[in-house]
C-alpha cells in the first residue's frame, strides 16, 4: 500500500490489516500499525510498554521537541497542568456558548440570500479556527491566517514519508508562528491574561516560576494543529454523514437537543478526525501475536479501532442510535486529548445553528463532496444547497 491509497480511503486497507494482520509493518509510512481495537488500546494505554517519544517523530520534527504527545512522566504530567485546567469539562460548560456562538452567528448571517455554500470553507474551518483562537488569547488573528497555519503544520505532522516540499511548507509556517506569537509569549510571562497561552506558561507550576516560551511552543503548535482538526473537520464528517442518511437528519433536526449530541459521538467514530497515536516500543513486546522490536515505531490507529467490528456491529455503517460505547476518537491513556470538550461544544453549537437557520439543507447534486486522508481525514469540500 502506499499514502495515497491510505489518503484516498483506509478503511477497506484497515478492514483487511484487522482480519489478517492486526499489527503490521507499513514501509510506506514507516510505522507498524495497530488496527484492531485491542492491540490499539494497548499500544497507547502502556506507557512502561509503549513510550510516546516516537522515533523521529514527524511532530518532533516539525513543531521541535517535547510536545505534549510526544513526551511522559514529568515532562508530560507539567505541560498538562497548563493545559488541562482551563479546558475541563466543567470550565467550558462556563465559557463555551457565550464565545462560540457569536463566531458562528456572524459567519452564517454572511451566507444569508445564498442558495448554495461550501461549509467547511465559508463556515466549519473559519469557525473552528476563530473559536480556537479566542480560546488562546490569540483573538486578533484571522482565520485565513489561522487556516493556512493548520495547513502548514498538518504537512509537518503527517509527512512520515519525508516529502521534502511539505516540510517545507511546514517549516515556513513553523517559523512564521515562532516569529509572531514568540514576542507575545515574553509579554504574557511578565503580563498574565486569561487566555489558554497564559495559562499554558503560568498554570500548574509548583515552583510558581513561569515556564520559557521555549517549553510551550511545541505544544501550541500540536494545540494550533488539533485544536482545529477536531471541532472544524469533525463536524464537517458529521454534517456529511446526516446528508447521506436524510431519515437520521430529520430525527436530529427534530429532536437537536436529545439526538444532536449522539450523532457527533457517531460521526467522529465513523470518520475520526485524527487517525493514530504515534508511541515507540521500549523493549521487545508481543501484541496480538505479532513480535516487535525494541525501539519499533508504532502507530495505534483509533481510526481502524473506531471500525473494530469486534466492539462495533455492523462498524461501518452510520447509526445515531447505535448502542452508545466510548470511541477511541479523542486518543487513550494518559495521552487522551485535553480538547476533547471543547471540541464536541463547538461542533454542538456550529450544527445545531446551522441545523435551526436551515432546517432544509441538503447536499448540492453538482458539487459531490470529497473525503481524503488518513491522519487528518475530512471532506475537503462540502457543498449544500440552503434550506
Amino acid at each position: 500500500m502506499t499514502v495515497a491509497d491510505l489518503d484516498r480511503d483506509p478503511y477497506p486497507i484497515y478492514a483487511r490489516l484487522r482480519r489478517d494482520a492486526p499489527v503490521a509493518w507499513v514501509p510506506a509510512v514507516g510505522l507498524w500499525l495497530a488496527t484492531s481495537w485491542r492491540a490499539a488500546e494497548r499500544v497507547a494505554s502502556d506507557p512502561e510498554l509503549f513510550a510516546a517519544d516516537l522515533p523521529d517523530s514527524p511532530i518532533d520534527r516539525s513543531f521541535g521537541s517535547p510536545t505534549i504527545l510526544t513526551c511522559d512522566g514529568s515532562v508530560h504530567r507539567d505541560l498538562r497542568r497548563g493545559v488541562d485546567p482551563p479546558l475541563r469539562p466543567a470550565a467550558v460548560a462556563g465559557f463555551v456558548d457565550g464565545l462560540v456562538g457569536p463566531i458562528v452567528d456572524e459567519l452564517l448571517d454572511r451566507l444569508e440570500g445564498r442558495q448554495t455554500v461550501e461549509l467547511m470553507s465559508e463556515l466549519f474551518e473559519p469557525a473552528s479556527v476563530l473559536s480556537l483562537g479566542a480560546v488562546l488569547g490569540l483573538g486578533d488573528l484571522d482565520a485565513p491566517t489561522l487556516r493556512r497555519w493548520f495547513a502548514g503544520l498538518a504537512d509537518g505532522a503527517t509527512n512520515f514519508e519525508r516529502d521534502p516540499a511539505k516540510q517545507r511548507r511546514s517549516d515556513a509556517v513553523a517559523a512564521e508562528i515562532d516569529a509572531l506569537v514568540g514576542p507575545r509569549l515574553e509579554r504574557l510571562r511578565a503580563e498574565p491574561d486569561d487566555g489558554l497561552v497564559s495559562h499554558m506558561l503560568h498554570g500548574g507550576r509548583e515552583s510558581g516560576r513561569p515556564r520559557a516560551a521555549a517549553e510551550i511552543m511545541p505544544s501550541l503548535k500540536v494545540i494550533l494543529l488539533g485544536g482545529m482538526q477536531e471541532p472544524g473537520h469533525g463536524a464537517g464528517s458529521v454534517m456529511l454523514a446526516l446528508l447521506r442518511h436524510p431519515d437520521q437528519l430529520e430525527a436530529v433536526r427534530d429532536d437537536v437537543e436529545g439526538l444532536l449530541p449522539p450523532a457527533i459521538e457517531e460521526g467522529m467514530r465513523w470518520i475520526a478526525p485524527i487517525g493514530t497515536q504515534g508511541r515507540r516500543a521500549t523493549r521487545e513486546v508481543e501484541v496480538e501475536g505479532q513480535v516487535l522490536p525494541i525501539d519499533a515505531p508504532v502507530a495505534a490507529v483509533v481510526a481502524a479501532a473506531n471500525r473494530d467490528p469486534d466492539r462495533y456491529a455492523d462498524p461501518d455503517r452510520f447509526d445515531i442510535r447505535r448502542e452508545r460505547r466510548r470511541p477511541a476518537t479523542f486518543g487513550f491513556g494518559r495521552h487522551f486529548c485535553s480538547g476533547h470538550a471543547l471540541a464536541r461544544a463547538q461542533e454542538r453549537i456550529m450544527l445545531a445553528r446551522l441545523l435551526e437557520r436551515h432546517p432544509r439543507i441538503e447536499l448540492d447534486p453538482a458539487r459531490e463532496p470529497e473525503v481524503s486522508g488518513w491522519e487528518f481525514r475530512a471532506p475537503r469540500n462540502l457543498d449544500v444547497v440552503l434550506g
